[in-house]
């Protein structure tokens, strides 16, 4: 069976009038006239001698041929579309656009990125801190950390790090008239809480986490609540309680000494993790790709306990 590439102008035209099941439509779509589409359609027709649509009277249909080649053309023209745009755009080849989660921006990446600089200083990064799902197909974002399941259809995900969760405060709560010394020792101070809404189910909230260690507590589901966890990593290194928070997010704190997990048995692992996220129809550019390499490098270290911060 022949390979050869069939005329790209006519692949636009059947590829427009499959979606849209109208020449005019899709003559508005490329800019030119319903004639132009029906004779690049026909010339298809021509060249492989079968018909791709059905003309009925209840309108335009796509013949079987066509509805199988349809989803294919339109791959194919989505890839030359990414390719050309890379081509034409020369400066992003030393860029790299990433979108993530503002907690883990201000918590985990932001104090690691003078490494990645160092290591690359001819690429800039530019970090959009947001929670929307991202619009890969506008083309200004090249990845992606998201905190999830992992399960993102039409996209590659690679699991960056596992996440769990643990009591954390300020070194000061230790001392005192109320010092921590075992869970129980909670109900003497204010619990501050998580309600970042990630819709990771399995995370413990308070009343979970000590409900598990037999630890009954007046009223566990009172005390502030924040709805970013970076902002209740700020108020535990504050002083104003205790927080059940992401290792992750509180590591740099826990390894400055800003920070104190009291319960060596206090973390809980959960379902979620943080992954790093791109479309699998755009291949990733040279600096993307560098800066994939660096996050895993990254995370290996954290994982390790190596992390210089």
């Amino acid at each position: 069976m022949s390979r050869t590439l069939l005329p790209l102008n006519a692949l636009r035209a059947f590829e427009s009038a499959s979606r849209h099941l109208s020449f005019s439509r899709a003559a508005d779509e490329l800019a030119v006239t319903p004639g132009a589409v029906s004779q690049q359609i026909r010339q298809l027709e021509e060249t492989i001698r079968a018909p791709l649509f059905k003309r009925e009277t209840k309108g335009l249909q796509l013949t079987d041929l066509g509805r199988s080649a349809a989803p294919l053309v339109a791959e194919g023209l989505d890839r030359l579309r990414d390719a050309s745009t890379l081509m034409r755009e020369p400066p992003r080849r030393r860029q790299v656009s990433i979108s993530v989660a503002p907690s883990f921006a201000s918590k985990w990446l932001m104090p690691r990125m003078d490494d990645f600089h160092q290591a690359h200083p001819e690429i800039e990064v530019w970090v959009s801190a947001d929670m929307e799902p991202v619009a890969f197909d506008h083309g200004t974002t090249d990845l992606a950390i998201r905190y999830g399941a992992g399960d993102y259809a039409g996209h590659v995900s690679d699991r960056l790090l596992i996440e769990s969760v643990l009591p954390v405060c300020a070194p000061a709560l230790m001392q005192g008239p109320n010092p921590i010394r075992v869970p129980a020792d909670l109900s003497g101070h204010v619990l501050l809480h998580d309600m970042s809404s990630d819709g990771d189910a399995s995370r413990p909230d308070w009343p979970m986490w000590l409900m598990a260690r037999g630890v009954k507590h007046g009223d566990a589901r009172r005390g502030s609540r924040f709805n970013q966890s970076a902002m209740l990593i700020e108020a535990a290194v504050a002083g104003r309680g205790v927080a059940l928070a992401k290792r992750t997010l509180a590591q740099a704190d826990l390894a400055a000494g800003r920070l104190i997990a009291p319960f060596h048995d206090g973390g809980e692992v959960v379902g979620f993790a943080y992954h790093v996220v791109h479309p699998k129809t755009r291949p990733l550019s040279p600096s993307a790709q560098a800066f994939t390499g660096w996050l895993k490098k990254q995370a290996a270290f954290h994982d390790s306990g190596l992390d210089q911060l």
